[in-house]
């Protein structure tokens, strides 16, 4: 199974006010495994970023003067998602730009449904924790994922950081809900517990006779100290 856990930033907030994907950032897994391979690519957008844009990513209009056209990098970035389902945080509006975007290549190009999957791991999360905060710095403490160095919104770094969470929200683990947001204090904070989900295969290691021998010994003498053990009644197929 390939999945692609990836994040976009753009010039603003809508694309039909004409907005633009300035940068995309993508890391691969593959049976839930990163692989290392990504793609990472800054984009000039033809017009103007706007401020209020600039103040959560960062990225400059002086910056990306000299970058690739979004047109220039398409062929490579769909090369890169196709056949995968891809992860998204808030995937309408990253779908919506990537849409958009192959509209204004005037070639022709395929929209994300035709190339890909897509899943919404905000959409996720609400359903696993109705009524709480449910964006990425929230998720980030709930399953305590390292996101110190998160000065700004960067498409690779929230990629990066979006494929641990999304790991942490699907491996099964069990995890103790005990965020700022849940009142912190072990006291008065209700204990949230994760239903074990796409739980692996165990592999299940038999005790050898000499270990089995030595239980039985162990047992020898408990029963010296005790009227009985109750291991005794157990079958030998469950001990074994």
């Amino acid at each position: 199974m390939r999945q692609i856990v990836l994040d976009t930033e753009t010039t603003g907030i809508n694309p039909q006010d004409g907005h633009r994907i300035i940068e995309i950032g993508c890391v691969e897994m593959i049976n839930r495994k990163l692989t290392g391979n990504t793609y990472h690519q800054f984009i000039n957008p033809e017009r103007e970023v706007e401020q209020e844009a600039i103040d959560v990513h960062g990225i400059t209009n002086e910056f990306l003067v000299d970058k690739p056209r979004f047109n220039q990098v398409a062929d490579a970035f769909i090369e890169f998602i196709e056949g995968a389902e891809l992860i998204i945080h808030n995937a309408p509006f990253d779908v919506g730009f990537m849409n958009h975007e192959f509209k204004l290549c005037g070639r022709n190009l395929p929209m994300t449904a035709d190339i890909c999957g897509v899943l919404d791991s905000l959409e996720l999360a609400r359903k696993m924790r109705p009524g709480k905060k449910n964006n990425l710095d929230a998720l980030c403490r709930v399953y305590n994922v390292d996101n110190s160095h998160r000065t700004y919104h960067g498409a690779l770094l929230d990629s990066e950081i979006l494929a641990e969470v999304y790991l942490y929200m699907t491996g099964g683990q069990t995890a103790l809900s005990l965020s700022e947001e849940d009142n912190g204090a072990l006291g008065g904070s209700e204990v949230k517990v994760k239903k074990l989900i796409n739980k692996p295969n165990l592999k299940i290691l038999r005790a050898s006779a000499d270990e089995l021998s030595k239980h039985e010994n162990y047992l020898d003498g408990i029963e010296k100290k005790a009227e009985k053990v109750i291991w005794r009644s157990l079958s030998a197929d469950t001990l074994s």
